[in-house]
């Protein structure tokens, strides 16, 4: 027989939101949905697996925050899939980060290359974790239309192909899967020592899209309160008069 606990690890791996969701929303009651750096400015940074909708969260909170997006991955793939030197890549990263005084929401990981630098910048970083069997249909069904040139590839010039997808170690369907585990582990550590229920910067956002969705109304009523804030602060005079 199959033992049972063999049965419970696989659902896991599959079907579990993670860190219970409800425990986060309780500890983080009255937290704003983004810290910022107190004076209106965000530095986001966005982490999670392959496929979990890091770029798709990216673009959104760029244009509700009117703050530059970058994309690690059309920084980081040249085309034909080449590749640029850890120097080169840093550098690029370093003045993309630089480039804009609103601040910036970045997402990837790219750790073996970039290190820590963006996590340490950040003012935020949020970790986009939904159960994998909610994620990974997603990831087959957009490699597949990226494969029939049907939706654009992750960076100019690097197109999708049989070979890559179903027979290459870099295929990014068995990324995927093998990466599950460890990308949890890894992030489930950082966001114990440094999540918004301790007083940190990660944010993580679980669940079956409920959470994340509240989640960006949340951000949405902070920066339309804001705007009405300053739109109705008095104005500070020109000049003081004797």
């Amino acid at each position: 027989m199959f033992p049972f606990s063999n049965v419970a690890r696989l659902w896991a791996f599959f079907f579990s939101p993670g860190i219970d969701s409800v425990e986060e929303r309780l500890r983080s009651l009255g937290l704003p949905p983004l810290r910022g750096d107190g004076t209106g400015k965000y530095r986001i940074r966005i982490t999670g697996n392959s496929g979990t909708g890091k770029s798709t969260l990216a673009r959104e909170l760029s244009a509700i925050l009117d703050v530059p997006y970058v994309p690690l991955d059309s920084m980081f793939w040249k085309p034909d899939w080449g590749r640029p030197t850890a120097d080169e890549f840093r550098a690029a990263v370093r003045a993309a980060l630089d480039a804009d005084p609103r601040g910036w929401i970045v997402d990837g990981n790219y750790r073996t290359q970039l290190g820590t630098m963006v996590t340490d910048e950040a003012t935020d970083v949020i970790w986009v974790d939904p159960p994998l069997v909610l994620y990974f249909p997603r990831l087959c069904w957009r490699t597949a239309l990226r494969l029939f040139r049907l939706a654009p590839p992750c960076s100019p010039g690097c197109e999708e192909t049989v070979r890559s997808v179903f027979f290459s170690r870099d295929s990014i369907v068995w990324w995927c899967l093998s990466n599950h585990g460890r990308e949890r582990k890894r992030q489930a550590e950082a966001y114990r020592l440094d999540g918004v229920h301790v007083g940190g910067k990660i944010r993580r956002i679980g669940g079956w899209g409920d959470e994340l969705d509240a989640w960006k109304r949340d951000v949405r009523a902070m920066v339309l309160l804001k705007r009405q804030a300053d739109a109705f602060a008095p104005e500070a005079p020109d000049s003081m008069h004797a």
